[in-house]
């Protein structure tokens, strides 16, 4: 058969590229739509670069979804979407897709229309999309699976504005479906940036921990929040800063130390994590030095420490995020996605993966030492180094200064 372009309304097939069988042994599902193929947030944006897509090509290149695994999200309604979002809101997003133009009035009053947060065709549709695939992964989440939405994550919207090139807050929205069970949410956040809008709508919620690993914000955007003493009036949000430069011994470091105090504290049912992938050494927005291996280290850690379902499932919902680099991107999501549903993946990129990667246009670092593994590995060589004193410093800060860190664990719900 002549090799021809997948779509997502094709059928999946498990078939590895020698024609093996790649077997998964968790119960996982990943959550995709046709329309992030389209091209989004215009030219000369960030985010204008092709990321689910890619991300989800490089899965069937590996051969490792299955029909019975993919799921297809559809746009949220306006009902689904107004669980967090004003009703107004959500009305001058609609107009201005319906207008094919942004108007003044709504450029000043919800931050949309510039180049933070372009329009362009689909610029509510899309970002509803990928809004609904995070309620319907809390969804399967509730029904005894793992699930990624690899186009969620867009954790700096507000109930009422865009922000930071997030139009709708989908993190927000599958944490309360969530919530509406009763489950105690951690939602742990490692994208370079801090993930202020998930911290700021469950400030007054004390059955959500939000714990954002993060850029500076002395450097970095947002700007504000986000330091080690913002825990919020409940001390619901642990927030760890770093600075420019920190590399794989560094991050293990902080997340190794602050990983299980949050556990023992919150002591959640259920975990959201935002894996976008800005703190990779590619990335041109993030400020970091990490490797794809490192950050896959991380989230298996939060998959095996996970609570589980009956049968052993993790109770995990995980989301895309940030991530402007895509290749480093599309070959770290595969990995999650690997780790996800228990799959091996070889660390030799298939043939049609590397024909995928080439395909791209990007030429940004071609000029580095480490471009031309981009397409022939999926993982990346070490950063390894010496922990800095300010590093093990705002560490111990974190953990002896946070109300909701020190002394016996807060009051939580029966650990099932």
């Amino acid at each position: 058969m002549a090799a021809a372009p997948r779509t997502m309304n094709d059928t999946f097939l498990n078939a590895g590229p020698d024609g093996s069988w790649l077997v998964p042994t968790r119960r996982a599902v990943l959550i995709g739509a046709e329309r992030y193929r389209r091209h989004s947030y215009g030219d000369n944006h960030p985010l204008g670069i092709p990321r689910v897509s890619l991300t989800l090509d490089l899965i069937q290149a590996y051969g490792a979804v299955s029909e019975p695994e993919f799921r297809i999200s559809r746009p949220a309604t306006s009902a689904e979407l107004e669980r967090f979002h004003t009703h107004e809101y959500i009305g001058a997003l609609r107009q201005c897709e319906a207008d094919g133009k942004v108007a003044h009035r709504y450029r000043q009053r919800h931050n949309i229309g510039n180049f933070e947060n372009p329009f362009f065709p689909g610029f509510f549709t899309t970002p509803a999309t990928a809004s609904q695939g995070s309620m319907q992964g809390a969804e399967c989440v509730l029904d005894g699976w793992i699930a990624f939405n690899p186009a969620g994550g867009m954790h700096h919207a507000r109930a009422d504005a865009a922000r930071g090139f997030c139009y709708l807050n989908d993190p927000v929205l599958g944490i309360l479906r969530l919530r509406r069970e009763g489950l105690r949410v951690l939602y742990v956040d490692i994208d370079a940036h801090h993930g202020d809008g998930v911290e700021a709508a469950f400030r007054q919620d004390p059955e959500v921990l939000t714990l954002s690993l993060h850029m500076d914000t002395a450097y970095a955007y947002p700007f504000e929040g986000g330091g080690v003493g913002d825990a919020g009036p409940l001390a619901n949000a642990v927030n760890m800063p770093l600075p420019k430069g920190v590399h794989d011994d560094e991050y293990r470091y902080v997340f190794g130390r602050l990983w299980p105090a949050v556990l023992e504290a919150f002591r959640p049912t259920v975990i959201v994590l935002q894996a976008g992938t800005d703190i990779l050494g590619p990335d041109p927005l993030g400020k970091f030095h990490i490797s794809t291996q490192l950050f896959l280290e991380v989230v298996e850690r939060i998959l095996a420490d996970a609570p589980r379902h009956a049968d052993g499932t993790p109770r995990l919902l995980v989301l895309g995020g940030g991530g402007y680099h895509p290749l480093a991107l599309a070959r770290c999501w595969t990995g999650v996605w690997g780790l996800l549903s228990g799959r091996v993946l070889p660390e030799a990129m298939p043939p049609e993966g590397e024909a995928l990667l080439r395909a791209v246009d990007w030429d940004l670092d071609e000029e580095e030492e480490y471009f031309a593994r981009l397409f022939t590995h999926r993982i990346d060589r070490p950063t390894p180094g010496a922990v800095r004193a300010g590093v093990r410093t705002a560490v111990d800060a974190l953990l002896s200064g946070h109300p909701g860190l020190r002394g016996r664990p807060r009051r939580h719900a029966s650990r099932p």
